[in-house]
């Protein structure tokens, strides 16, 4: 089978009244910001926490009896998971998950209460999957790829019809890729209805074999570093899925960690959207500015999933808060007796700044006998006012320093 948009279209008639056509949100302030017309597909909002039901449904929808009584396996660094755990609830049938040894506490929490059966296996999404074959093999179960399968793709296609439907006029559609089912299903769908649709995909560069496997013509395995998109963090695409891509993908472009975090802090910001590393992928690549666009062009980024652990993100959201210069962090001495905090701290609310945390420094700083180290993170408006908070303790009497942004070597 190859896949087509009439295959596209039986998967749509088969998920009606099982998944969620999720919305497509106008995005005002990324609109502004790249000069176009953007929206959001608020796939992060699909049951399961993302699109992986549309083509785990899809699939083992048309089983046989016979394989519906031998259950399903796949494995997963997450998001398929819990598709596929959820679609072989709805037609009660056993399943089982290989994920990888460090997959996120909540994916595999959300995969149990699903009822899947879960087995940690290996330290990455490829070695998670070679464990969960040879378990098929020895069990019999019927395997379910995470993308590298028609049915698969074409269920997550089903994406690209419901963005032409609701944004008749889009131009450019940009979609996360880590094995490649989801972007094969868009773009097959999206270009068969308006072929001058560009299909842009976004890569972690932690992870990114796809443009050097399109070079070969064959999938490449490259070397793997952690990345927050564990979602999209496969180290090879899948054969039909490279096809598709190359046939079908205008551009495909690559994302840093810094990026990706920046992207679920604006869906979180301006969005009220929880989006993980892997859904954020392609809206970093837009706030980036690495894709060329035109005024006139309309523009619609898939946010494909929302199953982001709680103390991740609290720790992303921070962090990009420090780097847009929201959260500061100043050193200073005051003499060590009694009152002198105070005094401080009520300079520092002078200025209308929030002290979050503050830290008392003796022996780590070696400070001089008779005064006392103060580290002071606060809570400011944006740079420009933490150089307000900053001269204004200098006018009044003390020295500051103001801790920089840490290089970190790996």
């Amino acid at each position: 089978m190859t896949v087509s948009i009439e295959n596209i279209y039986e998967a749509q008639t088969i998920l009606d009244g099982v998944i969620v056509s999720t919305p497509v949100i106008y995005d005002e302030r990324l609109s502004k910001e790249l000069g176009t017309t953007s929206f959001l597909k608020a796939e992060c909002l699909q049951k399961s926490g993302s699109f992986k039901i549309r083509g785990a449904y899809n699939k083992i929808h048309r089983f046989s009896d016979d394989e519906m009584k031998r259950g399903v396996i796949a494995g997963s660094a997450g998001n398929h998971a819990q598709g596929v755990a959820l679609a072989a609830a709805l037609h009660n049938i056993n399943a089982t998950i290989v994920m990888p040894k460090h997959a996120p506490l909540t994916k595999v929490i959300a995969t149990k209460n699903l009822g899947a059966n879960v087995i940690l296996h290996g330290e990455t999404f490829d070695e998670a999957v070679a464990f969960s074959k040879q378990l098929c093999e020895e069990k019999g179960y019927i395997y379910v790829h995470a993308f590298d399968d028609d049915l698969i793709i074409s269920g997550q296609g089903t994406i690209g019809l419901e963005i032409v439907r609701d944004i008749p006029d889009v131009s450019v559609i940009v979609v996360p890729i880590g094995g490649g089912g989801v972007i094969s299903g868009t773009a097959i769908a999206a270009k068969s209805l308006n072929p001058k649709i560009r299909v842009i995909g976004v890569q972690a560069e932690n992870c990114a074999p796809m443009k050097p496997s399109l070079e070969v013509g064959k999938p490449v395995d490259i070397n793997f570093q952690a990345t927050i998109a564990d979602g999209i963090a496969v180290k090879s695409p899948g054969l039909k899925t490279l096809e598709i891509i190359g046939k079908y993908v205008d551009d495909i472009v690559t994302v840093s960690e810094e990026e990706i975090a920046r992207g679920i802090f604006h869906c979180v910001q301006n969005s009220r959207l929880v989006v993980e590393g892997a859904g954020a992928a392609g809206l970093a690549a837009l706030l980036a500015k690495k894709i060329d666009l035109e005024p006139e062009d309309t523009v619609c980024a898939v946010l494909c999933g929302g199953n982001i652990d709680a103390n991740l993100l609290a720790r992303i959201l921070e962090q990009v808060l420090v780097r847009q210069g929201r959260y500061q962090i100043l050193k200073l001495l005051v003499v060590d007796r009694p009152g002198m905090l105070a005094a401080l701290l009520n300079h520092v609310a002078e200025t209308g700044a929030n002290v979050i945390e503050v830290f008392h420094r003796r022996a780590m700083w070696l400070a001089p006998l008779g005064r006392v180290g103060i580290e002071m993170l606060l809570e400011v408006r944006d740079d420009d006012h933490g150089i307000e908070v900053f001269n204004h303790l200098e006018e009044v009497g003390y020295h500051v320093e103001r801790e920089g942004i840490g290089d970190w070597e790996e």
